[in-house]
């Protein structure tokens, strides 16, 4: 079930894009704005309206974290916003002076992505805010971009219906060409498909245009046969251009908007149509799902936002929600395990985890050390995907909205061995040396270099979650 609970009408013209971080929704429209709402009530953030743009705002979007807001614009440029405070971090002008249709930052924060109606692409460091690398699509605006989960590449699509993918070395890796039409938006989803008998790594990816059509794509990456995108299927619905396509970030389902005023959301295994909203008055022109709650944003060119709360146990989780234990996970058998490894289709660690006698109370307390060394999973990207869907059941078994001050600003997760860094913030130990040892010496709250590498274990703090934990287990 899918429903509006909420209806953003601040903006004075077509809302363009819409973005959601951990705790805030940013949109941006032709009225030269961005306006950021938290997630608690829907109200705007005291700093909001943004302003700084002379031109229509046509996207924006958080970094990982969510400390930081980029937005683009007709006049030229992308700017970079602290999204605390709405301090205004840079101006960083196209260099070919061309209106700025679309901003991406990589999912490690590195780098900042600009895309302009002149086809021309640059890549920002995001740490010294000079660009790093530059390139031109072959022909057409550049309107769309999305990065892999991994970060070791991205797409572009383009006015004239191309879809490039890059590396982070911004070379061209594959071209095709995906809408007549022209492409309007891409997403790829943040799950990302192994095949371990093959060694080919699957990335799923959604591409929508002026066709009226939305395509699933598979992005495979092989050592020997390099980068091939493969078309995948059609999802029918929309009966006229499809402006705006994104995915849950489960992969699960993919939300699309069109020029018929409708809102369609799919169920991304089957392609069958979960729900069709029919309550914007004029062109859906943005749609976002939120990353850590039940929420769906939609935008619209009657400059309206609408807010939407949808069921997280709908049909297209349906076949394998029905197979999850419903006992608690502490209690859970072997077998509950291995039923429950097939839900979030983990289904080849099913021998490994029995032959290891991995029953409920094993699995809570699986790390990243025991997954390496005492099951021998030798795969990074998998390794994290079996400890994202440990502590998705962590916090499912919390029932409350956890502390902003005990998650990790890196991680957003609940820390356990909180250390307090030469910025002042605290971080989970194990995120900020990674953070560090990538040869990032800046903060990753405020971007500015850190003074000193020192971390200092923060008692206080660890022993403040410690008891909040034991409230939570009463």
């Amino acid at each position: 079930m899918a429903t509006l609970v909420h209806t953003l009408a601040d903006h004075s013209d077509d809302v363009n894009y819409c973005a959601f971080s951990s705790s805030c929704l940013a949109t941006c429209s032709l009225d030269k704005t961005i306006r950021v709402y938290s997630l608690n009530n829907f109200t705007e953030l005291p700093y909001s309206p943004l302003k700084g743009h002379t031109y229509a705002v046509h996207c924006c979007c958080f970094s990982p974290s969510g400390h930081v807001l980029a937005s683009c614009s007709t006049d030229g440029t992308t700017m970079v916003w602290d999204a605390g405070d709405g301090r205004v971090l840079a101006v960083l002008a196209q260099p070919s002076g061309s209106p700025v249709r679309v901003c991406r930052f990589s999912p490690d924060s590195t780098y900042l992505v600009s895309g302009a109606a002149d086809g021309s692409l640059v890549l920002w460091n995001t740490q010294s805010l000079k660009l790093y690398r530059s390139g031109n699509v072959k022909d057409g605006s550049l309107v769309a971009c999305a990065f892999s989960p991994n970060g070791n590449f991205f797409v572009t699509g383009s006015s004239c219906g191309d879809l490039t993918i890059w590396d982070d070395k911004m070379r061209c890796l594959c071209n095709e060409k995906a809408h007549d039409l022209g492409v309007t938006c891409c997403d790829i989803s943040s799950q990302p498909i192994s095949d371990g008998e093959h060694g080919f790594r699957h990335f799923q990816m959604a591409s929508c245009g002026q066709d009226n059509q939305i395509k699933l794509w598979l992005i495979l990456f092989a050592d020997v046969l390099g980068v091939e995108l493969k078309y995948k299927c059609t999802l029918n619905g929309h009966s006229a251009p499809v402006l705006a396509c994104a995915f849950s970030y489960d992969g699960q389902m993919l939300v699309s908007g069109s020029v018929d005023k409708c809102v369609i959301i799919y169920e991304t295994t089957t392609g069958n149509t979960l729900h069709t909203l029919s309550q914007h008055t004029r062109y859906v022109t943005a749609c976002a799902f939120a990353p850590c709650s039940p929420l769906l944003a939609t935008g619209s060119m009657d400059k309206t936002v609408n807010i939407w709360h949808f069921d997280l146990k709908q049909p297209c989780a349906a076949n394998t929600v029905e197979n999850e234990p419903k006992v608690a996970v502490e209690d859970w058998s072997e077998d509950d395990v291995s039923a429950w490894l097939c839900a979030q289709d983990l289904a080849d660690f099913v021998g490994l985890f029995k032959r290891n006698n991995i029953d409920g109370k094993e699995l809570l307390n699986l790390t990243k050390e025991s997954l390496a060394n005492e099951l021998k999973i030798e795969s990074l990207g998998l390794r994290s995907k079996v400890l994202q869907k440990i502590e998705e059941l962590r916090i499912k078994m919390i029932s409350v909205t956890v502390p902003d001050e005990f998650l990790c600003p890196i991680t957003r997760e609940l820390m356990k061995d909180p250390v307090i860094a030469a910025d002042g913030y605290s971080y989970e130990k194990d995120a900020i040396e990674n953070w560090i040892s990538n040869k990032r010496r800046s903060s990753p709250m405020t971007n500015l270099p850190l003074p000193s590498l020192v971390l200092t274990p923060n008692r206080t703090l660890k022993m403040a979650i410690s008891r909040w934990l034991e409230t939570q287990q009463k």
